[in-house]
């Protein structure tokens, strides 16, 4: 049949792989060096991939595949498949079917509340790029006979990967969720982070001094724009070169045309909590 797919410009990709851990039917593999789509079957043609390739190699064309089979995705998600990376379409699969919707547990993950990918899926073996929602933990912490929170409280954390450079723009935990954007310095400087900040959100975490964060807020436009985002709070350190993260959601924000609210929380290096205020939504970026 005749439908959108995806097209992998060989010539101008460099590898680097950003591609893989967006596309949550793990249709990309990085081979010899270049992105290539695993199976025509595997690509759903949405283009959740495109915007990530700094090169501009991913593209939308509408020619001759196959259907898009979602069980034929489970199936290769499980690592039932045999891929062979030289065919693109039905051949690629030449050593078992991949008709069958059920996926096996993964090891190691039978008793945890996680929804994990085996290591040679759409993670393209790295666990830091494997897209993870983590079960909801007890949001209770241990308390000390004076009530307070005592040392050793429970994680907060309500997936994996975090760095906003890894995050799949379109993961389940980003759809009518409260978004927690936190430069990478600050859960060092404040002792209750998770308590105070972190506990009921979905986190991207970044740092705008040391990263490239042209390459973020086209993916940060992405994860509000698509996903009914219910509120953004933005924390960082006090000192100014941190608040490029502030500007990185609001131009984001600007751009995707969500009037979504955004509160902006400041740290101080001494670990306290100096400033939270509401940024209107027709405040200057």
């Amino acid at each position: 049949m005749i439908r959108d797919i995806v097209l992998i410009d060989e010539e101008k990709c460099d590898g680097c792989g950003l591609c893989v851990p967006a596309c949550e039917e793990g249709a990309i593999r990085i081979v010899d060096g270049k992105a290539r789509l695993v199976a025509d079957r595997l690509c759903d043609g949405l283009g959740a991939c495109l915007g990530h390739c700094p090169k501009g190699a991913i593209r939308i064309e509408k020619r001759e595949a196959d259907d898009f089979d979602e069980h034929a995705v489970k199936a290769h998600l499980a690592g039932r498949d045999e891929w062979n990376p030289s065919v693109s379409g039905p051949d690629a699969f030449p050593g078992r079917s991949l008709s069958s919707p059920e996926a096996p547990a993964v090891r190691g993950c039978e008793h945890q509340n996680v929804s994990a990918t085996p290591a040679h899926a759409h993670g393209g073996g790295c666990p830091s790029q494997r897209f993870a929602r983590l079960g909801a933990r007890a949001s209770a912490a241990r308390m000390n006979e004076a009530g307070s929170i005592a040392s050793g409280g429970l994680s907060e954390l309500a997936q994996w990967p975090v760095q906003l450079r890894l995050l799949p723009p379109r993961a389940p935990v980003f759809q009518d969720a409260d978004l927690l954007l936190a430069a990478d310095c600050v859960p060092f400087a404040l002792p209750d982070f998770h308590a105070q900040l972190l506990r009921g959100r979905a986190l991207a975490i970044a740092c705008p001094k040391l990263d490239d964060t042209s390459t973020y807020l086209a993916k940060l436009t992405e994860i509000i724009a698509a996903n009914r985002i219910r509120s953004i709070t933005v924390v960082h350190m006090e000192v100014p070169c941190c608040t490029g993260i502030l500007m990185l959601a609001l131009q984001a924000r600007a751009n995707s045309g969500v009037d979504v609210p955004i509160e902006d929380v400041v740290v101080s290096v001494r670990g306290e909590i100096i400033r939270r205020r509401q940024i209107p939504a027709e405040a200057a970026v």
